[in-house]
């Protein structure tokens, strides 16, 4: 009978030591996202905002397939009492509230409110109405991810569904 040499002993015993750290290093990743997008930029504090794969209607996300892609970036001022008017969006629109409160309502009846720090995942091809319900300017960062050619918003014929 062969009995082991002391080597391949070591090799044995040493093998599930040697995985123990990389499983505990890919367990603290998966628990901490946030730590692990904070390591992407380096000197940079990361904060989440939000991670979906649909809208604030709970509509799924979709992204244009044809065309020349094009993005517009905006910083829009809204002040209290004043509203977009019904309009739609063709194209993936994304914002960020910088300050205020504003208040969506959709053509089906969805309202949501948004307020300073929040994201916005916008409806697609549904009509809907921001009025700035707070009691001062309503100030948000919107960024249109739509194509060459395309209208980023859609007005609503009668402004009212």
């Amino acid at each position: 009978m062969m009995r082991p040499n002391r080597r391949s002993e070591a090799r044995t015993n040493a093998h599930p030591r040697s995985l123990f750290l990389p499983i505990l290093w890919m367990a603290l990743l998966v628990a901490s996202p946030k730590l692990a997008l904070a390591r992407d930029y380096a000197q940079a504090k990361v904060e989440q905002l939000e991670v979906t794969s649909t809208n604030y209607a709970g509509q799924p996300l979709v992204y244009p397939q044809s065309g020349t892609p094009e993005v517009t970036a905006l910083v829009v001022h809204m002040p209290p009492g004043s509203s977009t008017g019904w309009h739609k969006h063709p194209v993936p629109v994304y914002a960020y509230m910088l300050e205020g409160e504003l208040t969506v309502r959709t053509e089906n009846g969805i309202e949501k409110k948004f307020v300073k720090g929040e994201p916005i995942i916008e409806v697609l091809n549904l009509m809907h109405n921001g009025t700035n319900t707070g009691k001062k300017t309503a100030s948000l960062v919107v960024f249109y991810t739509g194509f060459k050619g395309m209208p980023n918003v859609i007005k609503a014929d009668n402004q009212k569904p």
